[in-house]
């Protein structure tokens, strides 16, 4: 099979291939295809999967030059590895389907893959990493497939509002107005999913519910998905809380950042608590992304990267 792609210009041809044609080279290597550059364009031979796979990633590199002026070999090597993945993917059936146009989302990293597929085989889960790794994007996900499918009838988000101790009262307006700026983050990666009317119509069924973690109290949630996002702003006590509200026919998932507690200082952070004591409990998943799992605008890796090197020189 033979694909011919045109490049739109010089400049983004050098950026295209790389120094000394290297982006080329991990192509030719890794998909076992031939490359030809001739008069502007590219020209792809080989097995017509793996040059459908080789154009497909061509086109993000292109893409990605067009909107951040930079390519290097870690993004070339990361949209080869996604390619992996989603082959891999693909083959076992592992398809997060949701009800926007998108239709699937897809991980990026195989940090990310490792989290769904953890997910997927555990009744409770446990992900802790950095801003920016997809935590709770790849959590809610999961959770639409789930309904969509008809695996379960019910999505419950929770969110520790107000920093760790949810003092509510102190804000103006109704409960709506004062939880909501709280739980925006969550409502984001809702509206990604699925269309705001059909998002709103699932609330107002409840079988969506966007709450703060307090109001788990009592509960008993059965066949559900039930989320716990920024969950390094709790108690110990509100974990246990939280955790004991598993259901038959749920699934429980919990994410944070131990790197960012809000919580007084002297004060155990619920998730890092949690982490330690359930370790090796059958049935429970902990998965750990790190910075290269980070999916936001490069600039954040370089950020979260340079805290770091702050903090371990202090």
């Amino acid at each position: 099979m033979e694909i011919q792609i045109e490049l739109e210009s010089q400049a983004q041809r050098l950026e295209l291939f790389g120094p000394a044609d290297m982006h080329l080279r991990l192509l030719k290597n890794n998909l076992n295809i031939q490359i030809t550059a001739r008069n502007g364009s590219i020209i792809l031979t080989g097995e017509p999967e793996n040059v459908r796979r080789a154009a497909e990633i061509i086109d993000r590199m292109q893409k990605q030059i067009l909107q951040r002026r930079q390519l290097n070999e870690n993004d070339v090597r990361e949209f080869l590895a996604h390619s992996m993945m989603t082959k891999a993917r693909a083959e076992r059936n592992d398809v997060i389907e949701v009800y926007s146009h998108k239709g699937i989302i897809e991980p990026f990293t195989a940090g990310q893959f490792r989290y769904i597929e953890t997910m997927l085989k555990n009744d409770m889960t446990f992900c802790i990493g950095p801003a920016g790794t997809g935590k709770t994007y790849l959590a809610v996900a999961v959770a639409v497939s789930m309904l969509k499918k008809k695996q379960i009838r019910k999505i419950v988000l929770a969110r520790p509002a107000v920093e760790a101790g949810e003092r509510l009262g102190f804000l103006p307006g109704d409960l709506q107005a004062k939880v909501n700026p709280y739980l925006r983050p969550l409502f984001d990666s809702l509206e990604d999913m699925m269309e705001f009317g059909q998002m709103r119509k699932f609330m107002e069924m409840d079988i969506i519910e966007v709450i703060p973690l307090a109001f788990m109290r009592g509960r008993t949630l059965n066949e559900a998905v039930v989320i716990c996002d920024e969950a390094q702003n709790t108690t110990p006590s509100q974990m246990l809380m939280f955790l004991t509200r598993l259901g038959r026919g749920s699934k429980m998932i919990i994410t944070g950042d131990t790197t960012q507690t809000d919580l007084e200082k002297g004060q155990v952070s619920g998730l890092i608590d949690a982490s330690r004591k359930l370790q090796g409990v059958s049935g429970i998943g902990f998965v750990e992304l790190e910075r290269a799992d980070i999916v936001r605008h490069n600039l954040v890796h370089r950020i979260v990267q340079a805290y770091d090197q702050i903090k371990k020189e202090s």
